[in-house]
């Protein structure tokens, strides 16, 4: 690997510069889930300008490009989300977007410019090769049921031995990156709860059945089964994030709605959280003498990394990087639909630092103000690269992949 580091890493400084101005431009252009159609067609043209790809567009809104080494060999998959949120920007920044109410508020324009910079790196050092990188550009990660899962219907995994995806994050500070074995990300499935009691004046109560009070008291029951029936120790989050109900101050609605979402790591604990819900709002309402509808919808499987894999990231991270750069990884109860590839093949995802208060990036992710500390960007490209020509040039895979 060194001989071949050695001509990487002047490759590597030398785009940096664009892979910022990508970022900027794709943060100033930001599209929603499933409607990527710019944002694809500059990812494709950007691809095209690079010697010796060839690029495919499995679906209206992705684009996947293949890089065929010298020799034959393992095929990697490299992985980046390109989609936005419906959140208005508040940064005052001249980058900011220009599209109102859409923002790129979770990183996934850092994430496609540089996985766009280590496609013109390891274009450059395709002769040095043996065997495949496949670049994922994925629209719709926010969105259900996620466009992870639309891609490898799609085939886009096939003969595929590893995929890697990284996410920039604000919890981890500017020159850190985080990998982790096993557990990272939790499953985010989501429910919705209907209320049907009997309207009526709001000065006579007692000829109603108030579906605002039966789902006051469902929202507070629903914690119960995290406190009381879960194992403390075992990760487990319930959170309604939604009550709608009624139209005006003096009438008592015929019903309430309550949404929200169930997190977890655990197959056995996500199969029960339905039925444990079901029980405890039936019993609620019927309490009440009202009734109610429960919807419970799975959402992205949790994120498990591959244990060897990971070991095998970490290794080669830490060779590059040096002492003290590459941490262990914290768990989130935040979901990631890369999880979809981890049910086909190895993968491994990891976490690349951005918080920084110089760069002003202290705000959380889905928040109006967050931004990334752009000096996190060369270092993904530098992962991204680094695994692929450890992996595709040398013959020390992690084992089982």
């Amino acid at each position: 690997m060194d001989r071949v580091w050695s001509q990487a890493e002047p490759l590597i400084a030398a785009v940096a510069a664009d892979v910022v101005a990508w970022r900027r431009h794709l943060h100033q252009h930001p599209e929603l889930s499933f409607h990527e159609v710019e944002t694809a067609r500059f990812v494709a043209d950007t691809l095209a300008s690079f010697e010796g790809l060839a690029i495919e567009r499995p679906t209206p809104t992705s684009v996947v490009a293949r890089l065929h080494g010298a020799e034959p060999g393992r095929v990697l998959a490299l992985r980046a989300d390109i989609d936005a949120l419906p959140i208005a920007e508040e940064n005052p920044v001249p980058y900011r977007s220009r599209r109102a109410g859409v923002m790129h508020a979770c990183g996934h324009d850092g994430h496609t410019a540089m996985l766009l910079g280590a496609a013109k790196v390891l274009c450059a050092l395709r002769h040095h090769l043996r065997g495949e990188v496949r670049f994922i550009f994925q629209h719709a990660e926010e969105v259900l049921p996620g466009g992870a899962q639309e891609l490898v219907e799609k085939g886009v995994l096939a003969g595929v031995d590893l995929i890697l995806g990284a996410h920039l994050w604000s919890p981890l500070a500017l020159g850190r990156i985080g990998v982790k074995p096993g557990a990272l990300m939790a499953a985010p499935d989501t429910f919705r709860i209907t209320i049907h009691g009997k309207g009526g004046h709001a000065a006579l109560p007692h000829e109603t059945i108030d579906p605002i009070l039966v789902g006051a008291q469902v929202v507070t029951a629903l914690h119960h089964i995290v406190s009381r029936r879960v194992d403390p120790l075992a990760p487990f989050v319930v959170s309604v994030t939604r009550f709608a109900a009624g139209t005006a101050d003096n009438v008592v609605p015929e019903t309430a709605e309550l949404t929200g979402t169930v997190r977890t790591f655990d197959p056995a604990l996500r199969d029960e959280a339905p039925r444990w819900m079901e029980q405890v709002a039936q019993g609620v309402a019927a309490a009440y003498g009202a009734s109610c509808d429960v919807e419970y919808r799975r959402g992205y499987h949790p994120v498990i990394n591959d244990e060897a894999s990971a070991r095998w990231l970490r290794e080669v991270l830490e060779e590059v990087f040096g002492p003290g750069v590459v941490v262990d990884a914290v768990p989130t109860m935040g979901g990631e639909d890369f999880s979809a590839y981890q049910q086909q093949v190895p993968g491994v995802f990891f976490f690349i630092g951005v918080r920084d208060e110089a760069a002003a990036s202290v705000y959380p992710h889905h928040h109006p103000r967050f931004n990334i500390a752009e000096a996190a960007l060369p270092m993904g490209v530098k992962a991204f690269v680094a695994a692929a020509v450890r992996y595709l040039g040398t013959a020390d895979p992690p084992s089982g992949t």
